[in-house]
C-alpha cells in the first residue's frame, strides 16, 4: 500500500466513524467534516493563552472552523481566510472587524467573504500569530491528515516562505474527539504538524517539530501548479521549481 492509499484508508475510517455516530452529516466524505461540538471546541480554544495573545489569525474556510473564525472577529482579531482552492492570485480574504459592518457570524462565512471582503496577497498581510486548520484525522504527535487536496499545506508553505508564519506561530486544529487517533499516521515531506489539538472536551498539546521551510515544488504536479495562480506566477521566477522538475517525476496525493 502506497502512502496515498494509507492516508485515504485513515480518512475513510474517520469519515465512517463520524457518520455512523451521527457526529457529521452523511455527505462528510471528501470534506473537512463539520462536527457536533465545533462550537464547544471554539470555546475551549478561547480559554488558552495562545488564543488570548493572538492578534492575527489565519483560518481555513470550512464550516467546522466557522465558530473559531466568528469568535476571532468578536474579539477584534484580524482574520485571514483562505480563498477556496487558492483560486485567485491574491489567495486570502482579509476580514478586519474594525472595518466590518456585518455581524461576526456572517462576516466569517466563506460565502460572505467572497462578496464583502478584500482579497490580499502575502505582501499585504501582517505576521500570523495563530493558524487554524481543518482536519480529518490527527494524532497526539500533531500529525494531521486533511481531506487530501493539499491546499492547507500550500497555504502554510506560502506563509512560511514569505516570513509570515514563523517558529513563534502556533498551528491549531479543532476537531471532534473521534478524529483524534492514537496510532501513527502516514506523513509526507510537505505536510505540516499542529501544535495544539482542541476537541469538544479537551486541549492536547503536541510536541513541537520542524516545519517545511516553504514550497516543495517536487511534491506538486504541473497541472496543480497551473491551476493555482500564485503558484503559476512563482514557478516562472523560482529556479528551484525548474531544477526539481528536471530532477524527478511529479507526485502528490490527489
Amino acid at each position: 500500500m502506497g502512502l496515498d492509499d494509507e492516508k485515504n484508508a485513515v480518512r475513510e475510517r474517520i469519515w465512517s466513524a463520524l457518520i455512523d455516530s451521527e457526529i457529521s452529516a452523511p455527505d462528510a466524505r471528501g470534506h473537512i467534516p463539520h462536527f457536533v461540538g465545533s462550537d464547544k471546541a471554539a470555546e475551549l480554544l478561547a480559554t488558552t493563552e495562545t488564543w488570548r495573545r493572538a492578534r492575527t489569525v489565519k483560518a481555513n474556510p470550512d464550516t467546522a472552523q466557522l465558530p473559531v473564525r466568528a469568535r476571532a472577529l468578536v474579539e477584534g482579531k484580524i482574520l485571514y481566510m483562505a480563498v477556496p482552492k487558492i483560486a485567485t492570485i491574491e489567495p486570502f480574504y482579509l476580514i478586519d472587524p474594525a472595518h466590518s459592518t456585518l455581524p461576526p457570524g456572517q462576516a466569517a462565512l466563506s460565502s460572505t467573504a467572497a462578496k464583502a471582503s478584500p482579497r490580499v496577497g502575502t505582501e499585504q498581510m501582517r505576521s500570523i500569530d495563530l493558524v487554524v486548520c481543518g482536519t480529518v484525522a490527527v494524532n497526539r504527535e500533531g500529525v494531521r491528515l486533511g481531506k487530501g487536496a493539499g491546499y492547507s499545506d500550500i497555504e502554510v508553505a506560502l506563509l512560511i516562505e514569505d516570513g509570515l508564519v514563523t517558529d513563534d506561530t502556533v498551528i491549531v486544529t479543532t476537531v471532534h474527539s473521534l478524529q483524534v487517533v492514537d496510532d501513527a499516521l502516514p506523513e509526507s515531506e510537505h505536510d505540516f504538524r499542529v501544535d495544539l489539538i482542541v476537541t469538544e472536551k479537551e486541549i492536547i498539546t503536541c510536541p513541537r517539530s520542524a516545519r517545511p521551510s516553504g514550497l516543495i515544488w517536487s511534491s506538486m504536479p504541473t497541472d496543480k501548479i497551473a491551476a493555482i495562480p500564485i503558484l503559476a506566477a512563482r514557478a516562472k521566477r523560482d529556479a528551484s521549481y525548474v531544477r526539481s522538475r528536471r530532477r524527478q517525476p511529479w507526485t502528490i496525493e490527489p
